[in-house]
C-alpha cells in the first residue's frame, strides 16, 4: 500500500474540509474522485496503477468510477484489488452496458462487476449510456438491485435534457441521483440546459474527462494563453487550473484519471484552487459559455 507522507496528510485535511456535492439522501461527497478508463490494460502499470488509486483515498478522493465495459472488466478487477482492506472508505460506482440494462441482464450484470470488484454491493449503478431498453425497464431492474442490496444508489450517464425529462416522469424515475457527462472548459454545452434542470431537480452532475481527451482539443485547452497566465498567477499547472474551473459549480463532481501517484497528487491540490469572478470571466472570454442548445458530446 502506498503510504501517505506528512504533506499529504495534511493536504488530506484540507480536501476533506473543502466543499463537497450532496446527495438526495443527504451522503456528501468530495468534488473530486477518480476515473478509471484504460486503467488495468497494461499489466506493466498494474502495482503503480493500485498506488495510485490507493493515495487517491488517502488524500480524499473516495469516489472510483469505473464500469464493466471498461477493459471487459479489467479495471474492476483492478479496483478490486485495490481497494481490498479499504472498501468501507470508496465510494465505488460501476456502469451497465445498455444491452444488458434490461430485466434479463441487469442482476447478471451487476453481480459480475461485484465479483469482480470483491464487494457485495455498489454506492452507484448507472446506465452507461441510452440503448434500447426502455427506461422504464431499466429504472424497474435498478430498484430490484436497491431492494436485493446490491446497489445503494442508480443513476444515468450520457443522457441529455430529454432523455431525463423523460426519465423523471416515469415511475421511480426520480430516485435517479447522478448523471454522468463529459464536461470540461473545452465543451460547455450542458450548462444551456442539461445543468440547470440537474440543478433544479436535485441531481448532481458527475463530470468525465475533465481534462478534455488527449488530442488536439486537450493540447488547445493547455497551451491556451488564459490558461497558462491564470494557472501561473495560482501557482499550479494548466491541468490543475482546468480541474478548479470544472468543480467551481456546487453541483459538479470531477472523475480525472491519474495513473501515477505525482499526478495523483496533483489532481487532489486543485480541489483547493479557488478561482476568482476574473479569473472565470477571463476564461469565459476564451471558452465562450453556450447560447444555444447544443448536442450532448460523448467520448
Amino acid at each position: 500500500m502506498s503510504k501517505a507522507n506528512g504533506d499529504d496528510r495534511d493536504l488530506s485535511k484540507k480536501f476533506d474540509a473543502g466543499d463537497g456535492v450532496r446527495l438526495k439522501d443527504g451522503t456528501v461527497l468530495p468534488k473530486l474522485g477518480q476515473g478509471t478508463w484504460h486503467m488495468g490494460d497494461q499489466p506493466s502499470r498494474r502495482k503503480e496503477e493500485i498506488r495510485s488509486l490507493r493515495l487517491g483515498v488517502e488524500l480524499g478522493m473516495k469516489m472510483i468510477d469505473t464500469a464493466e465495459m471498461y477493459g471487459d472488466g479489467r479495471s474492476e478487477s483492478l479496483i478490486g484489488e485495490a481497494i481490498q482492506g479499504i472498501r468501507e472508505q470508496v465510494f465505488l460506482v460501476s456502469k451497465v452496458y445498455p444491452h444488458h440494462a434490461g430485466l434479463k441482464h441487469i442482476a447478471r450484470s451487476c453481480d459480475n462487476s461485484l465479483k469482480r470488484l470483491g464487494t457485495d454491493s455498489l454506492d452507484f449503478y448507472l446506465l452507461h449510456w441510452r440503448g434500447n431498453v426502455p427506461l422504464g425497464e431499466t429504472i424497474e431492474g435498478m430498484e430490484r438491485l436497491k431492494e436485493a442490496g446490491k446497489i445503494r444508489r442508480w443513476g444515468v450517464s450520457n443522457l441529455d435534457t430529454r432523455d431525463m425529462k423523460e426519465l423523471l416522469s416515469l415511475e421511480n424515475g426520480t430516485e435517479c441521483a447522478v448523471n454522468q457527462v463529459l464536461y470540461h472548459l473545452g465543451s460547455r454545452g450542458i450548462e444551456f440546459d442539461l445543468l440547470p434542470h440537474a440543478q433544479n431537480n436535485g441531481i448532481p452532475v458527475m463530470a468525465y474527462c475533465p481534462l478534455a481527451q488527449a488530442g488536439t482539443l486537450r493540447d488547445g485547452l493547455l497551451r491556451s494563453e488564459a490558461v497558462r497566465d491564470i494557472a501561473d498567477h495560482h501557482g499550479i499547472k494548466p491541468f490543475q487550473l482546468l480541474l478548479a474551473w470544472c468543480i467551481r459549480h456546487a453541483r459538479v463532481i470531477a472523475i480525472p484519471k491519474a495513473s501515477t501517484e505525482d499526478h495523483v497528487r496533483e489532481n487532489a491540490a486543485a480541489a483547493l484552487v479557488k478561482l476568482t469572478d476574473a479569473d472565470l470571466a477571463r476564461l469565459d472570454r476564451a471558452f465562450p459559455p453556450p447560447s444555444r442548445k447544443m448536442p450532448l458530446d460523448i467520448v
